[in-house]
């Protein structure tokens, strides 16, 4: 946890708060913090900044709050991304809360199993949890906006349009692709297939709306292993 995270219901005034739970734990048995120490806070969807600890128990602690930093911009990037495995999922959204992605959109594909839309992973607060731990991980505060696309067609079809409309559209692909463009903070959509890629039929609708195929070189890399990557070359 390299920033602790507060909820406005933390709040008992405007710059006291009180944190209990897993975030109470790790303060004393990470930090191992005393009365008067320091630690990096951040009010979720707000600024950053430091609080004081003013006293502690094994199931509370106090902390008087400055709040005076913004957070780290986010990303100017929509994610499309074909639902991964369960066990990868948790992964996903971890790494896009550090890598500050703006948007993902987890969208049906041909080769994503059927049985993966019931994953208990896609609950809302499992889906926040673990974009908490990769706003702890990243030192940030802004959660990405999360959309579930359960239906392929009609999503590209009907919505897609406007989504993409103005802005840069790269679809990851490993056949017949141009190599990924270089770092600039442009808008983007960019869109990742499942384990396997997309199949011709996802790719050319994709193309059909100015996404163009790119490619990471010769290597397959996992979902997992393609998505930091992709973002750590794009931006």
């Amino acid at each position: 946890m390299n920033i602790v995270l507060l909820e406005d219901s933390d709040f008992e005034t405007s710059s006291r708060a009180t944190v209990s739970g897993r975030r109470c734990q790790h303060i004393l048995d990470v930090h191992r913090v005393k009365a008067g120490d320091e630690l990096r806070v951040g009010l979720i969807g707000g600024d950053m900044g430091t609080a004081t600890i003013v006293q502690y128990s094994s199931e509370r602690i106090t902390l008087d709050v400055i709040l005076d930093c913004a957070p780290p911009p986010q990303l100017p990037l929509t994610l499309l991304m074909a639902l991964p495995r369960p066990k990868v999922l948790k992964r996903i959204f971890q790494t896009c809360a550090t890598m500050g992605v703006r948007e993902l959109i987890l969208i049906n594909s041909f080769r994503v199993e059927k049985s993966y839309w019931q994953s208990p992973w896609l609950q809302p607060e499992k889906i926040r949890e673990h974009l908490l731990l990769g706003l702890e991980q990243g030192v940030d505060t802004q959660l990405p906006k999360v959309q579930l696309q359960k239906r392929f067609k009609p999503f590209v079809e009907d919505e897609l349009p406007s989504i993409a409309d103005g802005k840069r559209c790269l679809v990851a692909h490993p056949y017949h692709a141009s190599p990924c463009p270089s770092s600039n903070q442009e808008e983007t959509v960019l869109a990742i297939g499942p384990e396997g890629g997309f199949i011709p039929y996802e790719v050319d609708k994709l193309e059909h709306l100015g996404f163009t195929p790119v490619e990471l070189g010769r290597r397959i890399l996992r979902v997992e292993t393609a998505l930091p990557v992709l973002l750590a070359k794009l931006f």
